[in-house]
C-alpha cells in the first residue's frame, strides 16, 4: 500500500468516523436520560433526508433555508415521539419500550414507503465544485461539510453539557433519574429534549449522507451499522461514541482495500464492524469508555 493511498483511505475514514460517531451521541444521549435503545435511530436520519430534499424539490427552497426548516421539523418530531409513545411508558419494563422503538421503526419505514417510495433521489447541485482540495487530498465538498458539521456538533454537545442548565439536568438525570427528580429537575422535559435533540442530530447525518449517496429508505441500516461503535465505545459514554465512531469509520475503509487486494471477500466493508463488536464484547463487556454495573447480591 502506497503511502498517499493509506492517508487518503485515513482521511476518508475519519470523515466518515465522524458522521458515524454523531450518529452514535444520538444512541447514547437517548440512552443516558432514559436507559433505553432507540432502535428507530437510522430511520430519524432518513426522514430527516426525505424532508430536506423534499422542500429543495418539490417547494423549490434553497439547501440553506430547507436544511434549517429540517431540523425544526425534526425537533418538534423527536418531542411528539417522546410525549405521544413514550411519556406513556415510563414506569414500564425497559423492555416494553425497547419494543416501541422497534414498532415505531416499522412504521416509520412503512410511512416512509408510502410518502416517498422506495427509489433513491440525488440532492440537486448543492455546491459550486463537487471536491475541493485539502492539505494535496482530493475530497468530495459533502464530505468536507459533514467533517465540519460533525466538529461543530460535537463541540456544541461539549458546551451544552459542560456548563448550560439543561445539560447539568441531562447529565444528573443520566446519573440517577429519581434523585434527579426530588431535587427538582423536570424529568418529562429533559427526557423530550433528549429525544429532540437525537432527531435533530440525526437529521444532519441523514442530509449529509444523502448529499453523497443519494436518500433512500435504505439509509436506514446506519442504524445498526453504527451500533458497533456504540459498544465499542461504551453505551453510555459521549466520548466513547466519537472514537468507536472514528474507529469503525477508519477501519471499514482499511477492510475494503485489505479484501480488495488480498481475500476477495467482497463483504469485508459491511461486515468488518461487527467482528470488532464481537471481539469488544468478548474482553469488555461494557466497551471501551463504558461504565461497569456492578450489583451486590
Amino acid at each position: 500500500m502506497s503511502s498517499s493511498l493509506f492517508v487518503q483511505l485515513l482521511v476518508n475514514g475519519i470523515i466518515v468516523g465522524m458522521l458515524y460517531g454523531i450518529v452514535a451521541m444520538c444512541f447514547v444521549l437517548i440512552y443516558k436520560s432514559t436507559q433505553v435503545v432507540n432502535f428507530a435511530q437510522g430511520e430519524f436520519v432518513v426522514l430527516g433526508a426525505w424532508v430536506c430534499l423534499s422542500l429543495v424539490v418539490s417547494m423549490g427552497l434553497p439547501f440553506w433555508l430547507a436544511f434549517i426548516f429540517t431540523l425544526v421539523f425534526m425537533t418538534i418530531f423527536g418531542v411528539v415521539v417522546q410525549v405521544l409513545l413514550l411519556r406513556p411508558l415510563v414506569g414500564e419494563p425497559v423492555i416494553s419500550v425497547i419494543m416501541a422503538t422497534i414498532g415505531l421503526s416499522t412504521f416509520m419505514r412503512a410511512l416512509m414507503n408510502w410518502v416517498f417510495g422506495n427509489n433513491a433521489v440525488s440532492f440537486p447541485p448543492v455546491f459550486g465544485q463537487s471536491t475541493i482540495e485539502i492539505l494535496g487530498l482530493r475530497v468530495e465538498t459533502a464530505y468536507a461539510l459533514s467533517l465540519a458539521l460533525s466538529v461543530s456538533v460535537m463541540v456544541l454537545f461539549f458546551f451544552f453539557f459542560r456548563y448550560s442548565r439543561w445539560g447539568l439536568a441531562m447529565r444528573a438525570t443520566a446519573y440517577n433519574q429519581q434523585i434527579a427528580q426530588s431535587l427538582g429537575v423536570p424529568i418529562g422535559r429533559v427526557f423530550a429534549m433528549a429525544w429532540a435533540i437525537s432527531a435533530i442530530v440525526s437529521a444532519i447525518a441523514g442530509v449529509v449522507i444523502g448529499l453523497v449517496n443519494a436518500v433512500s429508505n435504505s439509509l436506514a441500516f446506519i442504524g445498526i451499522k453504527v451500533f458497533p461503535a456504540v459498544i465499542l465505545g461504551g453505551l453510555d459514554s459521549i466520548v466513547g461514541a466519537i472514537i468507536g465512531g472514528l474507529t469503525i469509520g477508519v477501519l471499514e475503509n482499511l477492510a475494503e482495500y485489505v479484501d480488495g487486494q488480498y481475500f476477495h471477500v467482497g463483504n469485508m466493508y459491511a461486515v468488518a464492524p461487527f467482528y470488532v463488536l464481537l471481539i469488544i464484547l468478548m474482553i469488555k463487556p461494557y466497551g471501551l469508555f463504558g461504565t461497569p454495573n456492578i450489583e451486590r447480591i
